[in-house]
């Protein structure tokens, strides 16, 4: 049998070598690609309030005509239809937002003269936290309260959002008592499904919400955020040291009965 002379066999063996070389590159090509997709996503998901000002600032800002003229039509031809099965034929005088932390959901009540009615009930796709009040700053808590509306912002990094008056005036008070002295800011009812302290309701939701809100009038407008929905089960004090919550949770229990059209406890 004859044998390659050597200069052939380390020719071969070069070319063997160069080969599994460039598998290696091209799978470690292909790593390099789907980790840069991932992080990008990831980016795109989780880092909005990094990157999108940046963007608004290089496509411009949008008014909430603006946002009103792009998405109103379709918004409200959807909720058209969820108002005539609530059997108003014209838009309500006041709206009520109430969401339930437990179930994840948030309810929208119309009211025409003093009757309210459910409109229609979305699912909170994101909200971070346990249940109990926001305390402070970074706690990644939702608020619990009876809030309204400080204003509608037509540039959001998730896409659309409805600023609350957190902290109101009880939640500043017991802040001060305890000497917490950064209860939190900014807390908003917006778009997207990814939340730190808000309540992300999802574009079309949210799309819905912001139209309807501005069309009713935002001082018309209250808001209403319970650990679990009072008619059933009583909202239970997770931390009995803290007396104020107990008077926080017979408010925020007396404002939804008022709504649903149950008897309300006026001895609190």
């Amino acid at each position: 049998m004859s044998r390659s002379p050597p200069v052939f066999v380390c020719m071969r063996s070069f070319v063997n070598e160069g080969s599994r070389l460039q598998v290696k590159i091209k799978w470690l090509a292909v790593g390099l690609l789907i980790f840069t997709l991932a992080g990008a996503s990831v980016a795109y998901k989780y880092a909005r309030s990094f990157w999108y000002p940046s963007y608004v600032k290089l496509a411009g800002k949008r008014t909430v005509s603006d946002v009103v003229a792009r998405y109103g039509p379709e918004a409200m031809m959807r909720l058209e239809r969820d108002l005539e099965a609530a059997q108003f034929y014209d838009l309500p005088d006041k709206l009520a937002l109430i969401s339930y932390k437990d179930t994840r959901v948030l309810e929208l009540w119309g009211n025409v003269g003093e009757q309210w009615r459910l409109v229609k009930t979305y699912t909170v796709k994101a909200a971070s936290g346990v249940l109990g009040p926001k305390l402070r700053e970074g706690d990644y808590q939702v608020p619990e309260g009876i809030y309204s509306i400080e204003g509608l912002n037509p540039n959001s990094s998730y896409h659309l959002s409805i600023k609350l008056n957190y902290p109101n005036e009880f939640d500043q008070k017991w802040a001060r008592a305890e000497n917490r002295l950064t209860p939190g800011t900014n807390i908003f009812i917006h778009g997207k499904a990814v939340s730190v302290g808000c309540l992300a309701m999802g574009d079309p939701a949210i799309e819905e919400l912001f139209v309807l809100i501005n069309k009713v009038g935002r001082s018309n407008v209250t808001v209403v955020i319970s650990p679990t929905n009072p008619k059933l089960r009583p909202l239970t004090n997770p931390f009995p040291e803290r007396k104020w919550v107990d008077q926080l949770y017979s408010r925020i229990t007396n404002t939804i009965y008022s709504i649903q059209g149950l008897s309300v406890d006026t001895s609190s």
